[in-house]
């Protein structure tokens, strides 16, 4: 299953983009985030970095929606190819 094979390929994600979203909390610069969803989807989401954060392990961002996405399911951010995200 897409959603075992994501949970399960759990990977560090590079601290440039760490910085690179720190850089953008509370700010009200809208992000493009490409991602994929717990079943594999694409999904694309146009908002706002409200906090980073780590929960169980894994790193997250929330966004201003109140969405929270793993960080090593994000594959762009702002057309900058993030390779966690890929695969």
């Amino acid at each position: 299953m897409a959603s075992e094979h994501l949970s399960n390929t759990q990977q560090a994600v590079h601290w440039s983009i760490h910085e690179f979203l720190r850089g953008h909390l509370f700010s009200s610069h809208i992000l493009e985030i490409v991602y994929r969803d717990d079943a594999g989807q694409v999904q694309i989401v146009h908002d706002v970095v409200r906090d980073l954060f780590s929960r169980a392990g894994q790193e997250f961002v929330l966004i201003g929606r109140g969405q929270m996405l793993r960080l090593d399911h994000v594959v762009m951010i702002d057309g900058m190819e993030i390779s966690a995200g890929i695969g």
